[in-house]
């Protein structure tokens, strides 16, 4: 599995943020009121961050033989997934509550703090989560075997295939 890299969460913040400008720009279109957040979203956000961190960290004990446990490779790789989606939400919610906060900042009436703390409590926690999926990321990673570099017991080399 491949870490995740500043490409695909920036996409996923602009593919947010845009999504987040349009959505407020057709409300307002249809003259309907804007989007604001529910205060439970930040909230969730800093849970599931907080969840993700504290699922990896027994893998990184288990992986640096801190605690007398194995690693079970399919627990670290669930768990580093579940970390690399965390990421990739909290990088579109990032983008989201931006885009939201774009939109509010580029009325011509000044919008009330009621209004954007909301918003920007979900870019902030969103950003959180962001931070503690690449770190319960990185607390997944597991050491290679030395076996993982010479397959087969004579250490001959692989033939190629293709």
């Amino acid at each position: 599995m491949k870490r995740t890299g500043a490409g695909i969460l920036t996409v996923a913040a602009v593919l947010g943020g845009a999504f987040g400008f349009v959505l407020d720009r057709g409300l307002e279109a249809m003259g309907r009121p804007t989007f604001t957040p529910a205060l439970s979203l930040p909230t969730l956000f800093v849970l599931l961050g907080a969840i993700v961190v504290v699922l990896a960290v027994p893998v990184f004990r288990a992986s640096r033989g801190r605690s007398g446990q194995r690693v079970d490779p399919f627990r670290a790789l669930r768990i580093a997934m579940l970390a690399k989606a965390s990421s990739l939400v909290g990088a579109a919610g990032t983008g989201f509550g931006v885009g939201l906060l774009l939109f509010v900042l580029t009325r011509p009436t000044t919008p009330s703090l009621g209004s954007m703390g909301p918003i920007i409590a979900t870019a902030v926690c969103a950003a959180v989560l962001v931070v503690a999926g690449l770190v319960a990321e990185h607390l997944c990673t597991i050491r290679k075997d030395d076996d993982d570099e010479h397959p087969g017991a004579s250490g001959a080399r692989p033939e190629s295939f293709g």
